[in-house]
């Protein structure tokens, strides 16, 4: 079998037999009269039409020849015969049918012209009558049947795994719809798109070790976000605008791991005049909007979970539950008692405060739940951004949607005391001084706005992890072209 080096030499030598003959074998200009899909749709034997697409097969039986040609919107077979005459695009060649033996390969793509019949086999093609070299392949693609089998293959040329892959295909235009389908639901509801920076002075909305960059017109370094412009949204907020939302891209220089990626997309959206509890019920409509609309169920399977998105969503107290499952209740126990349970569960965790150590102790305990659920009353110490809870000393309103064992976003009720949010940011301001490089920055330009006026403001966010978890794929699989490492 002919290594790859071979194979690239003997299509090289195609190309110049069509340069040889005055012929390009990348022209700009495509006359096709028809996609694929709408022929398939509307197949009317003995139409003349002119057809392109990659060629996908060829299979050759003496004096006639059938190929499968892809366009992106369908497949349509195409037949060759010996005793029909072929031109090469009004070009004037002495066989065209030959021409075509000689120079066309798969993965190649052709602009063909004919009139539509049905073979006697009953299969509805094209009768090729004259035929036009679109782009030469120099190197062959991978067939449907075999694929890239390989990940780190399958990434770095990610778009022969998606030509060869069709459930890789369906799982991104179902990802389309999903965007559609959310942005959709955020208009219908009255909320206004927006757009904020992507390059920020302090990064603010969450907390994330944020990418860095230098700004060479204002001589300083800047951070790219971490958040979909949350502190941005909330000066909308203030300034009037009662609902905005915003679909973007976001940063964190983090590890990787199925549910975690460096960049990713999501949607915010803030909410004037409402609290944590109007943003569960507004989320738990979206989702199950998204997963009819995009999924055709509400139903689904996951990692070993099951649930059902129509179902009634419990509602689990943070507290309660860590304490519930580890014997910990995180508002009363020291950090040390808290590093020795993690010890004791042998779980791992990242620096030495309330806050990081809570967290890890929820994380152990949220695998036991296959939602849906809403996770709410969290500990201050983990939200510096959202609200007390009245209700319940040294809690938040917030609340997070939990799906097959995991965070598929967050809301809350968003905190708009200004003196209250100073000495939060104090306090992640001396976490980050203490080597917490997830710790939020602090934003004094929020709190000043804050004391300009904010109303109360229900916020949420969520995204490409609810849209990998639905679809049953990690989050790498789930974007088109995940960030790789240079080979060598």
């Amino acid at each position: 079998m002919a290594n790859e080096k071979e194979l690239k030499e003997v299509r090289i030598e195609k190309r110049e037999k069509l340069e040889s003959l005055g012929i390009n074998p990348y022209p700009s200009k495509c006359d096709k009269t028809h996609d694929i899909i709408s022929v398939i749709d509307n197949f009317k034997e003995g139409e003349e039409v002119t057809l392109a697409g990659r060629v996908m097969s060829l299979r050759g039986q003496g004096s006639i020849m059938f190929s499968d040609i892809y366009d992106g919107t369908g497949k349509f077979q195409i037949v060759l015969k010996e005793d029909v005459e072929i031109t090469y695009s009004g070009k004037e060649i002495k066989d065209g049918f030959e021409l075509l033996k000689d120079t066309v390969d798969i993965g190649d793509f052709v602009e063909v012209s004919g009139a539509l019949f049905v073979t006697k086999r009953g299969a509805e093609s094209l009768e090729v009558k004259s035929w036009r070299m679109l782009s030469k392949a120099i190197l062959p693609i991978p067939t449907e049947h075999f694929g890239l089998k390989d990940d780190d293959e399958r990434y770095r040329k990610r778009y022969l795994d998606i030509l060869s892959n069709p459930e890789l295909r369906e799982m991104i235009e179902k990802k389309s719809k999903f965007w559609k389908v959310m942005r959709e639901f955020m208009e219908s509801k009255g909320f206004m798109e927006v757009e904020t920076p992507t390059l920020e002075v302090t990064t603010g909305g969450a907390e994330a070790r944020p990418f860095k960059t230098h700004h060479n017109d204002y001589g300083m370094d800047v951070f790219l976000r971490i958040s979909v412009g949350e502190l941005w949204q909330k000066r909308l907020m203030a300034a009037g605008f009662p609902k905005t939302f915003e679909i973007g891209r976001v940063f964190r220089n983090e590890g990787s791991s199925p549910e975690h990626l460096q960049e990713f997309t999501n949607m915010e959206f803030y909410w004037a005049y409402a609290n944590y509890k109007d943003g569960m019920e507004l989320v738990k409509e979206m989702y199950k909007k998204i997963a009819n609309d995009v999924f055709g169920k509400t139903k689904f399977e996951i990692r070993g979970y099951e649930f059902d998105l129509s179902d009634e969503w419990e509602e689990i107290d943070y507290v309660s539950k860590i304490k519930e499952v580890t014997g910990i209740d995180v508002l009363t126990a020291t950090v040390d008692d808290m590093k020795d349970k993690a010890k004791e569960l042998g779980i791992r965790w990242d620096g030495d405060n309330k806050e990081r150590l809570s967290d890890t102790l929820w994380k152990y305990c949220r695998k036991q739940i296959s939602g849906p659920a809403f996770l709410i009353n969290h500990p201050v110490e983990v939200a510096p951004l959202a609200k007390l809870n009245n209700d319940k000393p040294g809690r938040v309103e917030e609340f997070q949607p939990i799906i097959a064992g995991s965070e598929v976003g967050k809301g809350y009720s968003e905190l708009n005391d200004p003196v209250d949010q100073s000495e939060r940011f104090q306090r992640q301001q001396k976490m980050l001084m203490e080597g917490d490089e997830e710790a939020m920055m602090a934003e004094w330009g929020f709190v000043e706005m804050l004391e300009h006026g904010m109303p109360p403001t229900c916020g949420f966010g969520c995204g490409e992890r609810l849209f990998s978890f639905l679809a049953g794929v990690s989050i790498r699989e789930a974007q088109a072209f995940p960030l790789m490492k240079p080979k060598g």
